[in-house]
């Protein structure tokens, strides 16, 4: 088990990003550095970066680490649902995968009225809609409830803002053909099940999550990006989630809600100019919720680094130019 003392060490020992002459076609994601090369791959690089409420809120230590890892484990499990982009992990914070053609929405599946993003179901939900996403949701639900069926609620795919469509009405936006529709919306279906079924192993709720989604040059659908992730889904401690909701308090997460749940104390992160900047402290909590969610479902212990992460990766990338 990782220790606060072992992270206070490596506070400074942080991923901040990554641009590789020679390498491939850059782009700079909020999180992720990307590399498009001549050959057909993509070379994603986890970077440090911590981002939430469509900004870049600062570097969390390791956290690079701890979602490659996580998601490589997750696509290792899950390919028997559905194929995916992965080909090699040369280092923990990179992933080579298969560039294909991606699909223009993301599939963001819900098991609980939850969140405190503008997108989500709770703030949608208590702002009075009944209707969420084309699915029409009962009267008296409270906050962090499990819905009676898990929920599809897609979203644009953007680099800023995602927007909520309506599930019943993909097809019809043309944003997708119909028999690929269906596959995904099957496929969505079984890896949050799978999902759900792992995560419990390790003493969490996979509360929701999203999938992205992109079609190789034979017309199959490819599961992208992550999996089940920190930053793409919420997970609750399982042993302490009904007593917790039934007191009104919030469930313990090992998700980035713990850190949205931070500055909505001390700010307004969508609308004030400047935020508060993450203590110390508090950059160590949020990254030992990282590592300890990626032990608690894989099973396995998390290896510090041994030297910088920054060099280490830009030698890696070096390396495969």
């Amino acid at each position: 088990m990782v220790t606060a003392e072992q992270l206070q060490h490596h506070l400074d020992n942080c991923l901040t990003g990554t641009q590789i002459e020679g390498l491939g076609d850059f782009y700079k994601g909020k999180v992720r550095d990307n590399y498009s090369t001549d050959d057909g791959r993509r070379i994603l690089v986890t970077t440090d970066r911590q981002s939430a409420f469509d900004r870049n809120l600062g570097l969390i230590p390791l956290k690079s680490q701890a979602l490659t890892q996580l998601s490589s484990w997750w696509f290792e499990h899950t390919k028997d649902i559905v194929k995916n982009h992965v080909i090699e992990v040369p280092d923990p914070c990179i992933v080579i995968g298969k560039n294909v053609k991606t699909i223009p929405i993301e599939m963001v599946i819900r098991g609980y009225l939850s969140g405190s993003t503008g997108t989500s179901s709770w703030m949608a939900y208590h702002n009075g809609e009944r209707t969420y996403c084309g699915h029409t949701l009962p009267e008296g639900m409270l906050k962090n409830q499990k819905f009676e069926n898990p929920l599809i609620t897609p979203t644009t795919k953007d680099d800023i803002h995602d927007e909520n469509i309506d599930f019943f009405t993909v097809v019809e936006s043309g944003l997708v053909d119909p028999a690929l529709w269906e596959q995904m919306v099957d496929v969505t279906y079984k890896l949050f099940e799978r999902g759900q079924q792992l995560a419990a192993k390790g003493g969490l709720i996979l509360v929701d999550t999203k999938y992205e989604f992109g079609v190789d040059e034979e017309g199959k659908l490819v599961l992208i990006d992550e999996i089940h992730t920190s930053d793409s889904s919420r997970f609750w401690k399982a042993d302490t989630y009904q007593a917790l909701i039934a007191d009104g308090k919030e469930p313990e997460n090992f998700d980035k809600e713990f850190l949205r749940l931070w500055f909505r104390d001390r700010c307004d992160p969508y609308n004030d100019e400047n935020l508060p900047e993450m203590p110390d402290e508090f950059r160590i909590e949020v990254a030992l919720r990282y590592i300890e969610t990626y032990e608690r479902i894989t099973g396995e212990a998390f290896q510090m680094p041994e030297s910088s992460v920054q060099e280490r990766v830009v030698g890696v990338l070096e390396g495969l130019r």
